[in-house]
C-alpha cells in the first residue's frame, strides 16, 4: 500500500492531505494547501502529480483522482 498522504505532505508541508483508496484503481487524493493561491486547476494538479511521480513510475500507484484545492475553496466546498 502506498502511503499517499505522506508522499503529498513531502513536497505541501502545509498541505491538509486526505486520501482513500489503496494506490490501486478508484484512488482519490484531496490536497488543500495555500501553495496553490494564484494558480490553475492544471498548475495545481501537475504539482501533486509532480509528489506522487516516483510511486506512479514504480507502479505503486495506478489510478489517482486529484482535488487540488486554496483553503478559501475548501471552506466554501465544506
Amino acid at each position: 500500500m502506498v502511503d499517499i498522504v505522506g508522499l503529498v505532505r513531502e513536497h505541501f508541508e502545509d498541505a491538509e492531505v486526505t486520501a482513500s483508496g489503496d494506490g490501486s484503481a478508484g484512488t482519490e487524493v484531496r490536497v488543500v494547501s495555500e501553495a496553490f493561491q494564484g494558480l490553475s486547476k492544471v498548475k495545481r494538479t501537475q504539482m501533486v502529480y509532480r509528489a506522487l511521480s516516483q510511486a506512479i513510475r514504480d507502479g505503486r500507484l495506478h489510478s489517482v483522482s486529484i482535488q487540488a484545492l486554496t483553503p478559501d475553496e475548501a471552506d466554501a466546498t465544506d
